[in-house]
């Protein structure tokens, strides 16, 4: 083998690309010879990634065709072979072949340099070698025309992914937060080239400031200025005018700017250079980082000069006033004004983003020290309504340092609960009420007002909710930003606190009044999230994927967190657990770049139970981990939390675990939303784990309450789901009569409800109950619907629990198979159970027997099997 250049830097990712294209060498051993095209950008680590290739293919040949080697005959032969080649294409093509018995790679880097002979001699070996098992990879900038004839097909190599460009910084030791990992990743497009130049060049503070402005690598710059020079006057003036007037820009437009009066030939000039993009009359700066050179080369003097030039053409007001403050360098107060103007007005309507980024702006230009500091302060407000909790953060420090007003408090309070911090929550918002004079300043009051909302929505506090939002809408405009919030969440409250018909009252008639906008994205929220509760399943998932799929249209990514954690959990009820992950996948890599941590627990909860259904506890126990990791101050976050480990537990049949977990719940469900039914499913999962560890007294107990009020409610799922456990109960105290009957309630309680995990759970246990009280027939009717339902869902725990309870009861077994093994079908179970390393207490929790009967059972096995202890029937059956 040929020794192969050593890559100059650390290389990450590209597993799956390695994976394929080592696939493609191993594929030769039967397909025999094959010529491919790996293509991709200048810079995208086309060879750093065949490097990686030859390192894990033994048999590999490595030839860089040179410039000037382009008009040598046999030059890439004579590397390929380390040796003289013949300038004979045939006589070339045997010598490459020859002694070729393994599968073999050869590699022509810069291809489109390979002089004449080479290529011919690699034809030859295509044509008459045709059996070798040999890997042609030419490496090429783009996919060549000249010699696709011989070419079996392109291998495209793309930018790094988001994962990737982290662990390269990471490599060189700048650790980045996921959100300027992701502008780090769409500025330079993934390119390595790119990546790892900004990382060298740029100052380390830089980093960690959200709204910095990236520039172009130092070797970018200098292409692009010859670029520009190639493009020709207007060729250039219409790409630094696409540039200023950014990616909406019309051809109109960027010719007016540009003060040209033929634009094509402008368009053709810079595509020509290598500049732009797109259709002629459509046409777009080339990618992010051009646009970064071509701004760096105007210069920061004439790029203020064409950005007042662009506010007299912009017809949108938010653009004209954007150009205006991009031109402004010093404090102006009556453009400050103006912007804050415009800032309030995008605040009412929802569009949290564009307020940040126009109080930012109205800050700086503001020379009133007292109102820079308050429009600094909403600008952080607006980027934590928006859900950029990383972009509000770093402006934190500067906020502490200001004078301590009502707002300041009532802003980093929000943050903070945002961040799962609940008593610094309560600490600041106590502090910007005490402070804030509510008669003269009805707004801020609003505001605060509005803050302990959301405070005690996330502490499941309905009634505090309620009363916060009443006093906030008390105080401020109906259609304020406060107002509409107050609105949207107070509903929520009203479902905690008891009301579930007067909260979906109070979304129908909100509904009517905010349909549009990114406002209505609170609204809808909100609606799905009641409707969820209150079983109308269909129209949550509507509502809330409707929610989601505003985020495109500006809504708040902390809106947008919230209807993704709640889609999963409705798609989880309905059996749809692979779009559950996914809306989960959705909402981490959300929370991940917006820094918030409150919702995490919520669609970990999701994550963590489906896998734990479908026997894969390491994710399992990975979805535990990350939603145990951080603060847990709020019910929000601990009770999902909570309820994950319980579940968890419960899939292992773990019940005297389940009972540990769930039970403080019990101590702080007074006033909050644990008393509601459908809201919190823990009270069915804690009564089933204590009649399961023999407590039947304290099972019935913990149930009548909360069966009371579900009755109450009329919600029928919930209904459903307690009377199962009443059932189990009644099985187990010897009315299996009774116990007939609640299962057969909750049955027909589910009927014609969408969830078909909860049909399958009554199932089971009503299964279990018959089976203990000798109904094997019966039995196995119930057990069988829950099988065929949780092999639907792809629960293979529960897959695999009906069908020991099917084997353990023996009415489909025949007395053949039952002699042949001489066991009887519950000995047989025992001893499944016991060899896997469970406790008697735990066999019986499985079995749902008593622990006398699996000892007396075991009696039996070990004199049948002729053995004395577990450990020697554990070996037995292995």
């Amino acid at each position: 083998m040929v020794d192969v250049p050593v890559a100059p830097t650390s290389f990450v990712g590209r597993v799956v690309d390695l994976d394929e294209l080592a696939g493609r060498v191993e594929a030769t051993a039967t397909g025999g010879l094959q010529i491919l095209a790996v293509t991709g950008e200048p810079g995208v680590g086309k060879t750093a990634l065949l490097r990686q290739l030859c390192d894990r293919v033994p048999e590999s040949r490595w030839a860089a065709a040179l410039p000037w080697e382009s008009a040598r005959d046999g030059a890439v032969v004579a590397q390929l072979l380390q040796r003289p080649a013949p300038t004979d294409p045939v006589a070339a093509a045997q010598e490459i072949a020859a002694g070729v018995t393994d599968p073999t790679l050869l590699v022509v880097d810069d291809a489109a340099h390979t002089d004449q002979v080479s290529w011919q001699a690699l034809s030859t070996l295509l044509h008459h070698h045709r059996a070798l098992p040999v890997l042609v990879v030419t490496v090429f900038d783009t996919y060549p025309d000249t010699v696709s004839d011989i070419i079996a097909g392109e291998f495209a190599v793309t930018g790094l992914d988001r994962a990737e460009v982290a662990a390269m910084a990471a490599a060189r030791g700048r650790i980045l937060h996921p959100s300027m990992v992701d502008r780090l990743a769409t500025h330079t497009g993934g390119n390595p080239r790119h990546i790892r130049a900004l990382l060298d060049e740029v100052p380390p503070t830089m980093w960690t400031q959200f709204d910095a402005r990236l520039p172009a690598p130092r070797r970018v710059r200098e292409e692009v200025a010859a670029k520009l020079a190639e493009a020709g006057p207007d060729g250039s003036a219409l790409t630094v005018a696409l540039t200023i007037l950014g990616e909406h820009a019309t051809l109109t437009d960027a010719a007016r700017l540009a003060g040209i009066d033929e634009p094509l030939a402008a368009v053709e000039a810079a595509s020509r250079a290598g500049l732009l993009t797109g259709d002629p009359f459509e046409p777009a700066v080339r990618d992010p980082i051009t646009a970064a050179a071509v701004i760096d080369a105007h210069g920061p003097q004439a790029t203020a000069a064409a950005h007042r030039r662009a506010a007299e053409i912009a017809e949108h007001p938010v653009a004209r006033l954007r150009h205006r403050v991009a031109a402004t360098a010093v404090r102006d107060q009556g453009l400050a004004d103006e912007v804050d103007a415009l800032a309030r007005s995008r605040s009412a309507d929802g569009a949290w983003q564009q307020a940040a980024v126009l109080f930012r702006d109205a800050s700086r230009l503001t020379d009133d020290p007292l109102l820079r500091d308050e429009r600094l302060t909403r600008s952080v407000d607006a980027l934590v309504a928006a859900g950029d909790c990383v972009g509000a953060a770093s402006l934190v420090p500067a906020v502490e340092n200001l004078r301590e007003t009502p707002l300041r408090n009532a802003t980093l309070a929000y943050l903070a609960i945002l961040r799962g911090r609940a008593t610094e929550a309560e600490l600041r918002l106590h502090r910007a009420w005490d402070i804030v004079n509510v008669e003269r300043d009805r707004g801020t009051a609003a505001f605060i007002a509005q803050r302990h909302v959301l405070h005690a929505l996330v502490h499941c506090q309905g009634d505090e909710l309620v009363n916060w939002a009443d006093r906030a809408l008390d105080l401020a405009d109906p259609d304020s930003p406060a107002g509409i919030e107050a609105a949207a969440i107070r509903g929520l409250g009203l479902l905690a606190a008891g009301h579930p018909k007067r909260a979906s009252a109070a979304y129908d008639d909100l509904h009517t009044r905010v349909r549009h906008g990114a406002q209505a994205q609170r609204v809808v929220m909100g609606r799905g999230w009641v409707q969820l509760m209150r079983d109308d399943v269909d129209a949550a998932r509507a509502s809330l994927e409707s929610a989601c799929a505003a985020a495109a249209l500006g809504g708040s990514i902390r809106i947008t967190l919230w209807s993704y954690a709640w889609l999963a959990r409705t798609q989880f009820a309905m059996g749809e657990w692979d779009s559950a992950l996914r809306s989960v996948e959705e909402g981490r890599a959300l929370a991940a770049s917006s820094g918030i941590v409150l919702i995490t627990p919520l669609l970990e909860w999701t994550a963590g139970q489906i896998s734990a259904l479908r026997g894969d506890w390491d994710a399992a126990d990975a979805a535990a981990r990350a939603a145990s990791d951080g603060p847990s101050e709020y019910a929000m976050m601990r009770v999902p939390t909570l309820l994950l480990r319980a579940q968890i537990a419960e899939a292992r049949a773990d019940y005297a675990a389940v009972r540990r977990i769930l039970e403080p719940l019990q101590r702080i469900s007074a006033g909050t939303s644990l008393q509601e039914p459908g809201y919190w499913p823990w009270v069915d999962t804690l009564g089933n784990a204590l009649v399961l560890d023999g407590d039947p007294a304290a099972a019935d107990t913990l149930l009548r309450p909360h069966e009371q009020r579900a009755k109450t409610r009329g919600h029928r799922s919930a209904q459903a789901r307690l009377g199962a456990v009443r059932g189990r109960l009644l099985g187990a105290t010897g009315d299996i009569a009774s116990a007939c009957r609640a299962f057969e309630h909750s049955l027909a309680l589910l009927d014609g409800l969408p969830l078909r995990y909860d049909t399958a759970r009554v199932n089971f246990t009503y299964g279990q109950t018959l089976r203990r009280a000798g109904k094997r027939r019966e039995a196995d009717a119930a057990i069988g619907a829950a099988r065929e339902l949780y092999a639907a869902l792809g629960a293979q725990t529960y897959v695999a629990r009906c069908d020991r309870e099917l084997k353990a009861g023996g009415f489909n077994q025949s007395r053949e198979n039952r002699d042949a093994v001489d066991l009887t079908p519950q000995e047989e179970a025992v001893t499944t159970l016991v060899a896997k390393g469970l406790s008697n207490r735990e066999v019986a929790a499985e079995l749902y027997v008593s622990p006398k009967t699996v000892q007396y059972h075991l009696t039996r096995i070990y004199a049948k099997l002729g053995v004395r202890s577990r450990s020697e029937l554990a070996a037995l059956r292995r």
